[in-house]
């Protein structure tokens, strides 16, 4: 089969064809030509106003919540919303039930997944149970397809734990995924501490919540000489201790959540559980020094940390209700609101060199995996492919738009 992508302007610094016009021919999952123009008869033609190509993009942490919660989310849901939004290639966090811990779960995972547009893979638990007491069987999900391990939205908080996992993953070139979150300052804290926590009377989580931890765990992948990713940077001392790492020479990368990049505090004033979510979000300060940290190449990544949850987990009390946004269809338009085109579409694609997905590009004799998308136009966000619907972008205007993907010889397209 024979797909011409019409005059599409290329977002990719890796091609000869960056920043031009040009039409794309691909066949049987391969890019067989590209030109100013092609005059092809193609079983199917691409065409849209201002319609852009990049690389594929990669959501380096998602919750699809099955097993076990499939109340939430399930994998063939998720992985609707995952191609709705752009995104050739996800990384499943291992909050499942029983969680992604052992092989047996890691292959379940890629089974359900398989066939898909969406290449879906497993992030493996650094604990048992994520239960942050002891290793998981890291080198046996590893060889089954686990592309990199984290206890997810339950940071690890034991310190010899962290040692050792990041020790464990040398014997195969690992990355060990971290969220900055001390849990013992985060208790009982239901946004960022500042002037608004005090004016709303809410329990603030100090920003060292976030350091504090960070620090611990540079001071370790210092002494290993491991790799670590950090994932939900939230405030601008984290940004500068990311950056330090950075210049030291450390193998450290991180990536931030398109809410972090356009929402601050003042959100919360509002009192909708839509804008809880792990870390919190911060000041307008920390805000600009995320969207600076992202255009200057420090943060290397965009993820959506999507977390879908059911209506009652987010329709009751403020302190009650679940963390957590379901922001994976629109990840892209959101950070299109602070994100230049061409730094945003490389932050969403990262992810592919950090964990060693295969490179691809937009070039003759490359893989087809490709995401469509065009940054003109506006539209109101009101049905979605995800089961859940905690989502505080519902029924505004967004910019731009995706229009699809292609990858594993599937092509995708947004109605």
């Amino acid at each position: 089969m024979q797909v011409l992508i019409h005059q599409a302007r290329v977002c990719d610094k890796r091609s000869g064809f960056h920043d031009k016009v040009v039409d794309i021919l691909i066949e049987d999952g391969i890019i067989k030509d590209i030109a100013a123009s092609l005059n092809v008869k193609a079983d199917q033609v691409i065409d849209s106003e201002g319609l852009c190509v990049s690389p594929g993009w990669v959501d380096i942490i998602a919750d699809y919540n099955e097993p076990g919660y499939e109340h939430k989310e399930t994998i063939a849901t998720g992985l609707k919303a995952a191609a709705a939004g752009g995104f050739t290639h996800v990384l499943l966090a291992p909050n499942t039930k029983p969680a992604i811990s052992t092989k047996s779960v890691v292959e379940f995972v890629q089974q359900k997944a398989k066939g898909n547009a969406v290449s879906l893979h497993p992030l493996g638990a650094v604990s048992q149970d994520v239960e942050g007491k002891n290793l998981a069987e890291m080198l046996d999900m590893h060889s089954h397809g686990a592309v990199a391990f984290t206890d997810g939205w339950k940071p690890v908080q034991n310190a010899q734990l962290m040692l050792k996992a990041l020790e464990y993953v040398k014997a195969f070139d690992g990355t060990i995924i971290q969220i900055p979150a001390d849990a013992s300052l985060s208790a009982g804290g239901l946004m960022h501490e500042s002037f608004i926590s005090t004016k709303l009377g809410m329990p603030g989580i100090p920003a060292l919540a976030e350091t504090i931890l960070l620090h611990r765990d540079i001071e370790l992948l210092r002494y290993t000489g491991s790799r670590l990713h950090v994932t939900g940077i939230s405030t601008a001392t984290g940004v500068d201790m990311i950056r330090a790492a950075k210049a030291e020479g450390l193998n450290i990368t991180c990536s931030v959540t398109p809410y972090h990049l356009v929402l601050n505090d003042e959100a919360l004033e509002t009192y909708s559980s839509m804008y809880k979510v792990m870390p919190p979000l911060r000041s307008e300060a920390d805000r600009l020094a995320l969207v600076a940290g992202v255009l200057d190449g420090t943060i290397d990544a965009i993820t959506s940390h999507h977390r879908p949850q059911e209506w009652d987990a987010k329709t009751k009390e403020f302190e009650y209700a679940s963390d957590g946004m379901n922001i994976q269809e629109v990840a892209f338009n959101i950070a299109l609101q602070a994100i230049n085109p061409d730094r945003l579409t490389a932050a969403l694609a990262a992810g592919r060199d950090i964990f060693g997905l295969g490179t691809t590009h937009i070039d003759a004799g490359a893989v087809a995996d490709i995401t469509l998308f065009t940054t003109a136009g506006k539209w109101e966000l009101e049905n979605m492919q995800s089961a859940a619907r905690n989502n505080p972008f519902i029924g505004k205007e967004l910019n731009g738009k995706v229009i699809g993907i292609i990858n594993n010889r599937h092509i995708h397209l947004n109605k």
